[in-house]
């Protein structure tokens, strides 16, 4: 699933993406795009139950 991340600007924006969505499941993998400001996320979690962690890590986000 891929989402955009209007607020990711930078790496320390990427770092916390990362460990929220990790925290819910470990064994996920994400790309980022910071010029693009989208992240593409491989995921056993539900497309809701991602874009609720990155909204409680800070960070508003929309599937693409």
């Amino acid at each position: 699933m891929k989402f955009s991340v209007p607020d990711m600007s930078c790496n320390h924006c990427k770092a916390a993406i990362d460990n929220a969505v990790k925290e819910i499941d470990g064994a996920a993998s994400l790309e980022f795009d910071l010029e693009n400001r989208t992240v593409a996320i491989d995921s056993t979690r539900s497309t809701e139950e991602i874009a609720a962690v990155l909204k409680e890590a800070g960070y508003d986000s929309k599937p693409v």
